[in-house]
C-alpha cells in the first residue's frame, strides 16, 4: 500500500503547486481511503493508485464528471 501512496502523492503534487501542509493533509486522507480499500480486499497497486488519484481529485474539485462528458445515461 505504501508504494501506491507514494506514487499517488508524487503524481498529485505534479498536478498543481500545493503547500506542504496541503500535501500532508492529502496524504493523510488518501492513506485512510486506501486503508479502507485494502481492508475491503483490493490488493492491486495500480488499481489502488488510480482510485487514490481519483479520490483526491474529487476532494479538491478538479474532477467534474459532467465536464468530462459523463451524463449518467
Amino acid at each position: 500500500m505504501q508504494a501506491a501512496i507514494d506514487r499517488i502523492m508524487q503524481t498529485y503534487d505534479l498536478m498543481a503547486n500545493r503547500s506542504q501542509a496541503a500535501s500532508d493533509e492529502a496524504r493523510a486522507k488518501v492513506t485512510a481511503y486506501l486503508t479502507t480499500l485494502v481492508e475491503g480486499g483490493e490488493k492491486d497497486v495500480h488499481r489502488l493508485t488510480i482510485c487514490g488519484l481519483t479520490y483526491l481529485r474529487q476532494l479538491d474539485g478538479s474532477y467534474d464528471p459532467v465536464k468530462a462528458g459523463y451524463t449518467g445515461l
